[in-house]
């Protein structure tokens, strides 16, 4: 006769994950980041080429986007980085109807206005990031002041042990429905909102001339103004990085779940039988 104890579904329960404030802050900052991306990529293709320095040096560029004739005599899209050039007919550089192609570093679809029109884009980036910079610095001090902010994305003692288990279980799409954010989850916000939003919003800072003038330190921290565009530049698109790989999570881990922490705050955890998972659903 076996005396291995039968094994039995695991409870579930509706549990409070996040509140009215960061819920509001994350729909109006996706909203904001929509708008800063789409408004970037317009004041980008005014000037489709990155530098590094103080100066452009427009022999040298870093990175650029443009048009040119094919070897077939037909324009043709494509990307360059450190002399290396890339094709991009269609997506980048040249791009468009059919019949109605234009040469333009990032497509009308991506950008705000969808038209050439830099004035308005620079209008609706710079109102954005002010909304965007002035919701960053509230909610970095909430997070810091406030106990729940603190436990669910704090990292605590001893959890970096449970790392190489966390990546083990997220290759095989295996993810525990617990109340707090496991150890990547943790380290990749704690990454974006304590590194790389505040150095996009710095970067951006230095590209301001009232700024400039009043803290020309700022551009000099970045190694000169051509330097902080490039920084600001990449920081945009490892947020779009992060982006892609947040939604395709969410979708993975439980589409109704996830949008439900972030609509009305309930969260299903699974009820823990074992004193080994009380221990890493409360940290």
């Amino acid at each position: 006769m076996s005396d291995t104890p039968s094994q039995s579904k695991p409870s579930s329960q509706v549990v409070k994950r996040h509140g009215l404030t960061t819920r509001l802050w994350h729909w109006i900052n996706a909203v904001c980041l929509l708008v800063l991306l789409m408004s970037g990529l317009q004041i980008f293709n005014a000037h489709p080429s990155l530098y590094w320095g103080n100066g452009s040096d427009f022999d040298n560029p870093i990175m650029t986007i443009g048009a040119q004739l094919g070897d077939d005599g037909d324009p043709m899209g494509y990307m360059a980085i450190a002399g290396w050039q890339i094709p991009t007919t269609g997506v980048l550089g040249y791009s468009g109807p059919e019949g109605a192609k234009q040469a333009r570093a990032f497509p009308a679809w991506a950008t705000l206005p969808d038209s050439q029109w830099l004035s308005l884009g620079r209008q609706w980036h710079f109102t954005a990031a002010w909304v965007f910079g002035l919701l960053l610095v509230g909610y970095l001090v909430y997070s810091i002041i406030s106990r729940h902010r603190r436990r669910l994305i704090g990292v605590h003692r001893g959890e970096m042990s449970q790392f190489g288990h966390a990546v083990a279980e997220h290759a095989k799409l295996r993810f525990s429905r617990v109340r707090d954010y496991n150890i990547i989850q943790k380290l990749t916000y704690l990454l974006v909102l304590a590194v790389l939003l505040p150095l996009m919003v710095l970067t951006g800072l230095t590209m301001a001339p009232a700024i400039d003038a009043a803290w020309p330190w700022l551009t000099y921290v970045f190694g000169g103004h051509q330097s902080a565009r490039t920084i600001h530049f990449i920081s945009a698109f490892s947020l779009v990085g992060f982006f892609i790989v947040h939604v395709l999570l969410v979708l993975v881990s439980g589409l109704f779940n996830n949008m439900r922490a972030m609509t009305t705050g309930g969260y299903r955890v699974d009820t823990p039988s074992t004193s080994t998972d009380k221990e890493r659903d409360h940290g």
